[in-house]
């Protein structure tokens, strides 16, 4: 067998985003989860909603800009319009 072709076996600590925490072994120091056996639905036998963060988040924070961009196209559509002398209408 090759030596040094596998990465270094740590012992690494498990953070969970409710504040739970375990140790086990990985290939990196720090682990960080949205959910545990401590929380999760399933395990806990609680039916709640699960706040999830990352891609659903920056999703949402895209169609926000998105939608407010549209809005402000439009409101300076209309402004030009209506500060023309006779409504916009030349004659």
């Amino acid at each position: 067998m090759k030596p040094n072709i596998h990465p270094q076996w740590v012992e690494a600590t498990v953070v969970c985003a409710c504040g739970n925490t375990w140790k086990t072994h990985s290939t990196k120091p720090l682990l960080r989860v949205e959910v545990c056996s401590k929380c999760h639905p399933f395990y806990t036998g609680q039916m709640r909603i699960v706040e999830r963060g990352g891609q659903v988040e920056r999703f949402m924070r895209r169609v926000r800009a998105s939608e407010e961009k549209q809005r402000a196209a439009e409101r300076e559509a209309e402004v030009p319009a209506e500060a023309t002398p006779g409504g916009g209408a030349e004659g």
